[in-house]
C-alpha cells in the first residue's frame, strides 16, 4: 500500500511538472500576444481619431456651404423672374449637390466613429487576456517555485503515505495562497492600468471632438506611458515566476536585476556581496535565491520598512545571507506557526543542510539570518 502511494504521489508531480511547462510557454506566448495586440491597437485608434476630427471639420465646411446654397435657392426662387432659367438651374443643382456631400460625409463620420467604439473595445476584450494570464501565472508560481525544483527530492524524503497526505494539503494551501497572491498582483496592477488606459481614452475622444487638439496630444502622450507601465508591470510579474538570468547569468546578477525591478516599491533596498567562487550549483542558486526573494518581498508587504539590506557572502565552505529592515518587526510567539512562506524557506533549507534564524521585535524591525553549508 506504501508503495502504491509513493508511486501515486510521484505521478502527481510528474503531471504537474508537464502542466507547469506547457503552461509556462501558454503564459509568455498570451503576455507578448496581449503586447502586440495592444500596440496595434492603439496606432490605429490614434490613427482613426485623426481622421475622425478631418471627417467632422470637412462635415461642418460642407454643413455651412449647403446653408448658402440652400439661401441662395430661396432668394432664386422668390425672384424668380429677376433670374435665368440657367441661373435658376445651377441655384438648384449647386443646392442639391451640397446637400448630397454633406450627408455623404456624415455617414462617413458615422462609420469612422463606429469603427472607433469597436477598436475600444476590443481594447476592453485585451482585460480578459490578463485575467487568463493570471490563472495560469498561479499555477506556474506554485509548481516552479515548490515543486519542479524541490518536491522530487522532498518524494524521497518522505517515508510514509500520511506524511505525503499531509504535506499534500500544504500544497494545496500553498497553491491557492499564491492564487490569491496573483490575483492581487494583477488586480492592482495591469488590471486597473488597462481600466485606466480605457478611461484616459475617453477623454482623448471627447478633447477631440471639442476641438481642443493640443490637450488631446498630451492626453494621449500619458495614455502611452500607461501602456508602458502596464506592459513592464506585466513582465515584473513574468519574471518573478522564474528569471531566466538565473540560469544564464548566476546568482548575483540576477538578485541585482531583482532588486532593480522593485525601485517602485521600494526604492531604499541595498545589496551587498563576497564571493570567493563566480557560480554555485544549480540547486544552490535557486534556493538561495528564493530565500532572498521570500525576505525581501515579507520586508516590503508586511514590515514597512524604510531601508531594506541584503548581504551575502559565498565562501568556499558555506554562504550565508542576512536580510534585515528596520520595519514594525513582529512577535515570534504570535507568529502563525502555519505561515507556509516560513515553512517553505525551512524547507529549502533542510534540504541543503542549511539553517534559518528569525531576530525580531515589535518596533525594532527585523533580521534574516541564513547559513548553507557547501558540499565538495
Amino acid at each position: 500500500m506504501l508503495e502504491t502511494s509513493d508511486r501515486d504521489l510521484d505521478y502527481i508531480i510528474h503531471e504537474m511538472i508537464d502542466t507547469v511547462k506547457n503552461s509556462k510557454d501558454e503564459v509568455f506566448h498570451i503576455a507578448e500576444e496581449s503586447r502586440k495586440e495592444y500596440e496595434r491597437i492603439s496606432k490605429e485608434l490614434d490613427d482613426l481619431k485623426e481622421k475622425v476630427i478631418i471627417v467632422i471639420e470637412e462635415g461642418d465646411q460642407l454643413e455651412k456651404k449647403s446653408k448658402l446654397a440652400r439661401n441662395k435657392l430661396s432668394i432664386v426662387s422668390k425672384n424668380f423672374s429677376v433670374y435665368s432659367e440657367d441661373s435658376i438651374r445651377e441655384a438648384y443643382d449647386n443646392a442639391h449637390q451640397m446637400q448630397s456631400d454633406f450627408i455623404v460625409k456624415r455617414d462617413k463620420e458615422k462609420a469612422l466613429r463606429e469603427r472607433r467604439d469597436d477598436l475600444e473595445r476590443r481594447l476592453k476584450s485585451i482585460e480578459v487576456m490578463v485575467e487568463r494570464a493570471e490563472g495560469l501565472m498561479g499555477k506556474i508560481s506554485i509548481v516552479l517555485n515548490y515543486l519542479s525544483e524541490d518536491f522530487m527530492q522532498i518524494s524521497n524524503l518522505l517515508q510514509d503515505a500520511q506524511e505525503k497526505q499531509a504535506f499534500g494539503l500544504q500544497i494545496i494551501e500553498a497553491q491557492e495562497e499564491e492564487r490569491r497572491k496573483l490575483s492581487r498582483e494583477m488586480h492592482d496592477g495591469p488590471a486597473q492600468m488597462l481600466a485606466n488606459i480605457l478611461l484616459r481614452s475617453e477623454i482623448v475622444d471627447r478633447t477631440y471632438r471639442k476641438g481642443d487638439t493640443e490637450t488631446a496630444l498630451k492626453e494621449m502622450q500619458s495614455v502611452r506611458t500607461l501602456i508602458r507601465s502596464s506592459l513592464q508591470e506585466v513582465r515584473r510579474i513574468i519574471y518573478d515566476l522564474r528569471p531566466m538570468a538565473l540560469d544564464d547569468l548566476g546568482l548575483v546578477p540576477t538578485i541585482k536585476k531583482y532588486i532593480a525591478t522593485l525601485e517602485d516599491q521600494h526604492p531604499n533596498i541595498h545589496f551587498q556581496y563576497r564571493s570567493h567562487q563566480e557560480r554555485l550549483p544549480s540547486q544552490y542558486e535557486v534556493a538561495l535565491f528564493r530565500l532572498i526573494q521570500e525576505s525581501i518581498q515579507n520586508a516590503i508587504k508586511h514590515a514597512e520598512a524604510e531601508r531594506i539590506d541584503v548581504i551575502l557572502e559565498i565562501r568556499k565552505e558555506q554562504v550565508m545571507a542576512v536580510i534585515r529592515d528596520n520595519g514594525v518587526g513582529f512577535d515570534c510567539e504570535n507568529r502563525k506557526e502555519k505561515s507556509f512562506g516560513i515553512i517553505g524557506m525551512n524547507e529549502r533549507l533542510d534540504m541543503l543542510g542549511g539553517e534559518l534564524k528569525i531576530d525580531t521585535k515589535v518596533g525594532e524591525g527585523t533580521k534574516i539570518f541564513i547559513q548553507i553549508p557547501l558540499t565538495a
